[in-house]
Order: structure tokens, then sequence, then C-alpha cells
């Protein structure tokens, strides 16, 4: 029998949610019933206080996940940051991508799909910042978003685990 029958996933911005969406969401999907993926960080702070306060407030059926790239020198300072803002914030429900989203993403491609997007092939994402994925995204995209997009269309999640620690621990922290 399941906790939680809803798990909601708060995250900064567009990308951070179209890579929830199309890679963390299916592998919820088998232990909850409802997975909705919000962004936080245009919305007004009340609202998202609100929004946390009533989905913590001893609901059962529904849990979340609070999502935060890594802006500060470490992951307790990026959730006291975090915390300051958001007061309803359970700090166990804080997770912080190291660096930024864009690590995980890059951290999706195999070294086939390295070569055949012409890119370099990557060991580890552990410190790739949007600078850095702006100088590995190929000319032929559009600009980082599109390339965002090709990297979904043939995730390697397995590949994903290995070459990134922060997306490892929170496959493992979810027993995903």
């Amino acid at each position: 029998m399941r906790m939680y029958s809803r798990l909601f996933i708060f995250v900064e911005g567009s990308t951070d949610r179209e890579f929830f969406e199309k890679i963390v969401v299916p592998m919820f999907q088998e232990r909850y019933d409802y997975v909705k993926v919000e962004e936080w960080a245009q919305e007004r702070k009340d609202k998202i206080n609100s929004y946390i306060k009533t989905i913590g407030s001893g609901n059962r059926n529904a849990n979340y996940i609070f999502v935060t790239d890594m802006d500060k020198p470490c992951v307790s300072a990026q959730k006291e940051t975090i915390k300051k803002r958001y007061k309803n914030v359970d700090e166990s429900k804080i997770l912080v991508v190291c660096k930024e989203i864009e690590s995980w993403y890059l951290a999706l491609l195999n070294d086939d799909r390295c070569e055949e997007l012409g890119i370099s092939r990557l060991h580890t994402t552990d410190d790739v910042t949007k600078e850095r994925f702006q100088e590995l995204t190929p000319k032929k995209f559009g600009s980082e978003v599109d390339f965002m997009r090709e990297i979904l269309r043939t995730a390697d999640i397995e590949t994903a685990k290995r070459k990134n620690k922060s997306f490892r621990y929170f496959v493992k922290e979810y027993g995903l």
C-alpha cells in the first residue's frame, strides 16, 4: 500500500520542468496516482509558501520535492537560502542539483550519442554550469533549449546515474 497518492515537484524554471516531466515523472508514476511539476522561481513567494503549506499540512495523500540549483558554495548553504525565502519548506524535501540542471541534461548522453552530436565525451558532469553547457551546445541547434530537447529525446538514465553524483543521489534517495 502506498503512503502518498499525489506528488508535487517544485522546480526553478521551464528547462527544469521539461527535464522532470520527461525523465523524472515517469519514474514516479508507479508509486503515485498523480505527479505534477510546478515552477517556483517566477511565482510570488507567498503563493509558493501557501501551496507548500497546504501539501505539507499533514495530508497523507500528498508529498512534495523542492528542487534548486547549487547557487551557494555548499548544499547546506543552498538549503538555508531556500528555507529563508520559503518558510514552509521542510529542509528534508529540498533537493539540490549540483551544479545546475544543465549538468543533469548532459549526463543523459552516452558516449555514442556524444559522438553523433559532435561534442566531447564527458566522464562526469558534476561541475557543468549553464555557461559550460552553452559552450558545448552544437551550432546546428538554434538554442540551448533545442539542444536540451534533443537530449531528452534519447535520454540514457543509466548513463546519467554514472556521470552525475547529484542525479545518482536523487535516484537512490527516492528509490527510483
